[in-house]
Parts: structure tokens; sequence; C-alpha cells
């Protein structure tokens, strides 16, 4: 088959799945009565956030206490994901047995959600702050190094191939000929993890963890929208502090460099202090008693009903995640364009019409980051106002907190694209959309796909978050097993997920090969 023609055949597999997805999300749908003026009342308070001084206090403690969970949970994934990026890079392993075990060992994190890791965390280490740290760098250690893997992959060895020649190991041949080479690029995807981190220690909070997430679940619960609204702008706070810090090191003066690894430590020492975390004050003993226990009632896993049951839930699941990439994918390529106004030629307008473009560009991002710092299971209490419980108000959920996620990572595509071709479209008269159809989306469907895909993994498994408002599919029943304290049902449950997380990384590989 040729790459065309393989390329083509992805892309009608594609739309078919799809199709199918939306239309298998769809039945059931119905309106609840009432849920319209609760939502407007929602979004009204958004102009009239709660801004009492005792209650900016406790948020400004809650914001770093998040903060912290975010960095303390960054670093240790950048640790795990930079020493297995290493190990799991095939430059590294002579025998290709060792590195297929390299890679496998990190599989199993990668593939289990950090809701998940928190609370098997919670089953053994108890409310130590601890659980927090470990339930995002762990999950997201695992997904840094096989980025990273794919980097130093990606790389050209010259450089390192010569000092090997020329008598130096391994360590050395990497650390003078590979890192000068791919730490910049190391250092700009821990920032994007720290604004995932954020987003996680969100997520965690709304489980008991603390921080922002406790306390948007508190005034959730409380319909108190005007308090949700003062947490929500506390995120947007941080996460724009996150971005302007990742844009600045992107080339980096060395004052700043060197102020930022400054402000890094003193930010480690801040969070370990505020948290209170301890790996000394460990009982070890009384740990692996837990543990213990936990896998006795866990071993031999349990299906939660019937293996036919099990199997539509998969299904359903796959469908959700589908139909979420789809929405994402539409409503984050548009809201990118919006972001990102096209380059002013010297002869073109620069009066009060590019002022206004960069002003709705600004609103665009500000969006964005707003849409994806709130966290899916926020999104989809939102949707169950108007809509009753079921798979569709989970896949929306999913969709349009991935489409926040996915119009950065479009953005960030579209003010690196050579824009000479749209230019020159620009001059020969070309609207404004041809000048887009044919001169800019030509040059960054590849890389567009590509996060598509990339997020398409991340929503299998980021659909147990959405399972506890009934969304369906895995992430209910998984929601239904933990209330009911069967952690053999729950064993099951994860184990279906991390085989869907398997197979969906096989086929957005194939994908991405042919698409590329």
């Amino acid at each position: 088959m040729t790459k065309a023609r393989g390329a083509r055949w992805w892309s009608i597999a594609a739309l078919g799945a799809v199709l199918v997805s939306v239309v298998s999300v769809m039945p059931g749908v119905a309106l609840a009565p009432g849920g319209f003026p609760t939502l407007a009342r929602f979004w009204l308070a958004a102009f009239s956030p709660d801004l009492s001084l005792p209650y900016v206090s406790r948020i400004l403690e809650a914001t770093f206490t998040t903060l912290a969970f975010s960095v303390l949970g960054t670093a240790l994934a950048v640790v795990i994901g930079f020493v297995g990026g290493v190990l799991m890079s095939e430059g590294w392993w002579r025998s290709r047995t060792a590195w297929i075990t390299a890679r496998l060992a990190l599989a199993l994190p990668r593939g289990v959600h950090e809701t998940v890791w928190a609370v098997a965390l919670l089953l053994v280490l108890g409310r130590d702050p601890l659980v927090g740290v470990l339930a995002i760098g762990i999950p997201f250690g695992a997904i840094t190094a096989k980025v990273y893997a794919e980097i130093i992959d990606e790389t050209p060895t010259g450089p390192s191939d010569a000092l090997r020649l020329a008598g130096a190991g391994k360590v050395a041949a990497f650390a003078y000929g590979t890192l000068p080479r791919v730490w910049k690029d190391f250092v700009s995807y821990a920032f994007y993890r720290l604004d995932c981190s954020l987003r996680a220690a969100v997520i965690l909070g709304m489980l008991g963890v603390g921080g922002l997430g406790f306390e948007l679940s508190t005034a959730f619960q409380g319909l108190a929208f005007g308090r949700m609204w003062t947490v929500m702008y506390a995120l947007l706070l941080v996460g724009l502090a996150c971005e302007w810090w990742s844009r600045e090191l992107r080339d980096p003066s060395r004052r700043f460099m060197l102020g930022s690894s400054i402000a890094i430590a003193v930010l480690l020492l801040l969070s370990a202090f505020h948290l209170r975390v301890s790996i000394v004050k460990l009982d070890l003993v009384r740990i692996a008693e837990r543990a213990a226990r936990v896998a006795e009632k866990a071993l031999p896993p349990t299906l939660p009903s019937t293996l036919p049951q099990l199997l539509v839930d998969c299904a359903l699941t796959v469908t959700m995640s589908i139909a979420a990439i789809a929405v994402a994918s539409l409503l984050g390529g548009v809201m990118a364009f919006v972001a990102t106004p096209p380059p002013v030629t010297p002869e073109g307008e620069r009066g009060t019409l590019h002022v206004a473009r960069e002003a709705l560009g600004a609103l665009a991002r500000a969006i964005l980051l707003l849409v994806r710092v709130t966290s899916p299971p926020v999104w989809a209490l939102l949707l169950l106002f108007v809509l009753f419980p079921g798979p569709l108000p989970g896949a929306l959920a999913l969709g349009i907190y991935n489409a926040g996620v996915l119009g950065r990572l479009y953005a960030e595509s579209l003010e690196t694209v050579d824009r000479r071709p749209s230019l020159a479209l620009r001059h020969a008269g070309a609207s404004r959309l041809v000048e887009a159809v044919y001169g800019v989306i030509p040059l960054v469907k590849g890389r567009f796909s590509a996060y598509s895909l990339y997020r398409w993994e991340v929503t299998i498994r980021e659909s147990v978050v959405v399972g506890v408002v009934g969304a369906g599919g895995l992430g209910r029943v998984l929601e239904d097993e933990r209330t009911a304290f069967d952690y053999s049902s729950m064993l099951t449950v994860v184990l279906a997920l991390l085989v869907l997380s398997i197979l969906v990384d096989l086929v957005s590989a194939s994908a991405r090969k042919a698409w590329r």
C-alpha cells in the first residue's frame, strides 16, 4: 500500500469513527427542565465574583496548596521523565530486548489516570500529602519519559557517536553530545507538564486532597457561583503566569535563566514546607501492611457485572473519547485561528482594525486558558444543568476541556508556521479564508492531526474523571465500584482501561505514521 493510499484509508476510517461515535452518544438525549436559568446565573456570576477579604484569603492559601502539589508533582515527573526518557531511547541500548523492557516498564503508570493513582495511594498512605505529589508525579513522569525519549531519538546522533568513537562512555556521550541539543525542548515540555499538573491538582482537590479543587467542589455543591468564579479567576491568573514564564524560557537571556533556576529552587522548598512533605516520617511497616490488605482484597480481579457488559462499557468509552476529540479539534482549531491573527505586511492596515484584531486574539487566548483550567468534572456538572446524565454530557465536557488544550497547541503551531505562502496569496488578491485554507492549513495539518491524536490518547484515560456524573463507560463503572469498596472489580476496570490505552496508543501511532 502506497503512503498516499494509506493516508487516505486512515482519513476515511477516522471520519467513519467520528460519525459512529457521535451517533452512539446521542441516544436518550433530553433537556433538563429549568436548567437554562441556573446555567445563566452561573455565567452572570462571572461579573460578580466573591471578593470578600476572608474568602480571598482562603483562596490565596488554597491557590498556594494547588501550586505546591503542581510544582512538587512536576519536579518528580521531570526526574522520572529524564531518567526514563534516556532509558527508553533507542540509542541507549544495544539489546532490543532491554529497550522493549524499558518501554513496557513505563507503559503501565502512563496508562492509569492520576485520579486512579490517587485512590490507590489513599488506600495505602492514608491522607498524607505525598498522595497528591505521587499521584501527579508517577503517571506524568511516565508520559514525560515517553516524550523525552522521542525527542532524544529524533535528535541527530553525530556528536554523540563521535564522542563514543573517541572512547567516551554512554553517560559522557549523552551529557556532552546530546543533552545540549535537547535541553531547551526538555525545559519547554516541563513547563507544559506544569500546566497539566495544575489541572490535575484541581481534580485531585475535588477528591479531597485540598486546594482550589476542594474550594471549587464546595462552592458548586452550594451553587455559590460567585465563589466558583473567584476560584476560576485564581486558576486563570496562575495559568497566565505559567504561560508567560514558559514563553520567556523559549529564548532566555543568561540572567533570566539564572533567575528562573533560583525561583524554581525556592518554589520547591516553599512547596515542600507548605505541604509538610516528609519521606523520613513514613511508617514503612504500616504502609506495607495496608498495601498487603488492599492487594488481598483486589486479587484476583473479578468482573463488575458480565463480560459482554464490560465490553459494551469499553466500546462506549472509546466512542465517547472519539466524539470528545472531534469536538475539541473543531472548537480548538477555530479558536486557534482567532487567537493568532495573520501577520501585518508593511503596506497592511495598522490602525484601529489591527488593534481590534490583536485585542480579539488576546481575548481568545484568555478564553482558551479559562476553558482548560476548568476541569472536565466541572464542565460535566455544568452541562448537567441542561442535560440528563449519560454519555453526551461526558463527551461534551471532555471535548470542551480538550478544546482549550488543543487550542493552545494549535495556536503555538500557527505562531511558528512559515507565513510566506499565505502572504503570497494575499498579495495575489485572495481573501483571508482562501489564504488560510490554501496557505496555512496545508502546512499545519500534520502537526494538528498529531496533537489531536495525542489528546485522544489522553482522553481515554480522562474518561474516568467524568464517571462521577454518570457519564457512562468505564468511568461510571469505576466510580460505582469505588463507592461500593469493591477493589477486585475496580482492578478489572483499571486493567480494561490500561488495555484500551495501549490499543489507542498503537492505533494513534499508526495513524500518525500514515499522515506524516
